[in-house]
Order: structure tokens, then sequence, then C-alpha cells
């Protein structure tokens, strides 16, 4: 990029008329030549064009002197980047009750997906993890910062993976576990889920003390809309079916883990909640970034400055020879 240090010095431009004007006034009062003798040889044309040609010569070296004094720097930024990031851990249930099709045109599992997808790709310079649980819980994704990785890895998730049930405390911990060497500024949990614990070794009070032992903040999330909702069955003479389920979620433990680790409880009964709590969660764990810029400057004014030089040089040895006058 190229700046100008001083550009009022293009005003002079102004000026260039009244150098035309001058140059051209003089010439009507001299002579060419110092002999008139050298008029009858053919050399006259190139001559004459030559000497015409000195007030444009003027005017360059005038102009080319008003871009040097306008100082021209060719200027690099550099900039030195300090992220304070976020660690996050999402905590993904995928117990056979995901299933459920009460977030109709998808099932619960893939409108989680979705989402928690759109969380992902809306942040920046944070490394996110990713930890799967029904019966048992493991970590699909450690934390990185490859979101593409993170990404296939998240779609690769599907129900089955690990036997039914739904192991609250197990998941929480196990994000819990890859949180607690963390140095980051702020860790993160985001629980989600759709039905009480009835499984795992590990209370899910118990892991949420755990979690606010290391400092981590736990936001849990609660999906489907309670009651009766449509469940698909595989029938082996109808084929799919759907029949009506209830399923049970126990608001007041994931009400009690958020509040135990200075987290927030939401509940999402469509997609368009779900989508709402992630952004909502986005901008309350916003990333810290500072950000210096450094300039260097790398001065241009020669390029200019010395071809008006040598034009002023040329044209004093010109007017001094070739078009030397008479008064």
């Amino acid at each position: 990029m190229i700046e100008f240090r001083h550009p009022a010095f293009f005003f002079l431009i102004f000026l260039l008329p009244l150098i035309f004007y001058f140059s051209f006034r003089r010439k009507k009062s001299t002579l060419i030549y110092s002999t008139a003798a050298f008029l009858e040889h053919q050399s006259l044309s190139w001559r004459m064009m030559g000497y015409r040609f000195m007030p444009i010569a003027h005017a360059l070296v005038f102009l080319l002197f008003i871009i040097a004094l306008a100082r021209p720097q060719r200027v690099t930024a550099e900039r030195d980047v300090q992220s304070f990031g976020v660690d996050i851990i999402l905590a993904l249930d995928i117990s056979g009750s995901m299933l459920a099709e009460d977030f109709k045109p998808e099932n619960r599992m893939q409108v989680a997906k979705q989402e928690a997808a759109k969380f992902i790709q809306g942040r920046q310079n944070d490394r996110i993890g990713l930890v799967v649980f029904a019966r048992k819980a493991f970590t699909q994704c450690p934390l990185t910062m490859d979101y593409d990785v993170l990404l296939r890895l998240l779609k690769e998730i599907k129900i089955g993976m690990i036997s039914d049930g739904t192991a609250v405390g197990m998941g929480l911990a196990t994000a819990v576990n890859r949180l607690r060497d963390s140095h980051a500024k702020s860790k993160v949990i985001i629980l989600l889920t759709d039905g009480d614990s009835n499984a795992g070794n590990i209370d899910p009070i118990t892991a949420a003390e755990l979690a606010k032992t290391f400092g981590l903040k736990v936001y849990t999330i609660c999906v489907g809309r309670g009651g009766l909702v449509p469940f698909p069955v595989n029938d082996p003479l109808f084929g799919k079916r759907y029949v009506q389920a209830s399923i049970e979620v126990d608001e007041t433990v994931l009400k009690r883990i958020a509040d135990i680790t200075g987290g927030l409880f939401f509940r999402a009964r469509d997609p368009k909640g779900l989508s709402e709590i992630y952004e909502k969660i986005n901008r309350l764990e916003k990333t810290e970034i500072k950000v210096k810029v450094f300039r260097t400057y790398d001065e241009l004014f020669s390029l200019f400055l010395i071809p008006a030089l040598c034009l002023l040089l040329l044209e004093s040895l010109l007017n001094h020879t070739i078009f030397s006058k008479v008064p």
C-alpha cells in the first residue's frame, strides 16, 4: 500500500498552467540557434521539436518534484494477534430417546447435531472438544482448533454407538476430565440431554461439584417438549411406524448442575429454541482478542527526485549545447 506523508504539496499542481504559459511566452522572444545559417539544414526539424518539448519537460520536472515533496511511502502492516480463547466441551446425549421426532421434520439427534455444527462454525480462536454419552461416555474429539476435523467427527455420531441409557453424570465427568488441565481463561461445558439420568457410576450432582472444583462452567440444555412424543419403531411385519412414548426429564437436576457451576439452564422445545440457546451461549462466552498493528515505511521519494534532477541536468546540458540561444 502506498501512502503520502505530506499530501498537501499536491496543491502545487495548480501552478502547472503558469509554467506552460511562461515557457511558451519566453519562446517567442528568443532564437533557437546561435547562428541562422543552421536554418538551411534538415536537422532543423528535430531541433525545433526538441525545443518545443522543453515546456513539457519543465512541467514534468515540476510534477516529479511535487510527488517527491509529498513523500510517497510503501506501508507494510503486520498484525500481532493475541487471543485469549475459551475452551469448550460439547457433551451430547446420544441415547435412544434422541430419536423422538417432536422436532419435525428431523429427530432430536439430527437437530442437536445441526445446531452444534452452527455453534462450532461461529467460533474463532477457541479450542472445542466433543464428548458423547448414553449408558457410558467417551471422548469423540479432544480439544482442538481444527474445526473441519471436529465437524466431521460430529457428523459421524449416530445413536447406537453406545449401549442405550442416559448417564448424565458420566458424560459430565468425562467432559470435566478433558478440561481439568486447561489453562484457558474461560472453561465451559455445554451439556445437552433429553432424558432423566438412569445409568452410570457417577451421580450428576457429584460430577457438577467436580466441575466446580476445577473452575468449569456448565450450561445445561434440555431438549424436547416432554410428555407424549412421536417415537419411531421398526416393526418386523409393518416396517417403520410411530408410537406415542413418554420421555421424562429431570429439570431439577439439570438446573442444579448449572447453579453449582455458575452456568445457566435452558429448555429447548423446538429447533428454533435450540438455535436461540446456542446463540445466547455464543454471546455469553466471548473470546477476548487483542490486536497490535506494526507498520513499516519504505521511503519512495527518491524514485521521483532522482529522475527530476536528471531531467534538470539534461535540460541544462542541452541549453548550453544544441539548444543554446543568443540574446
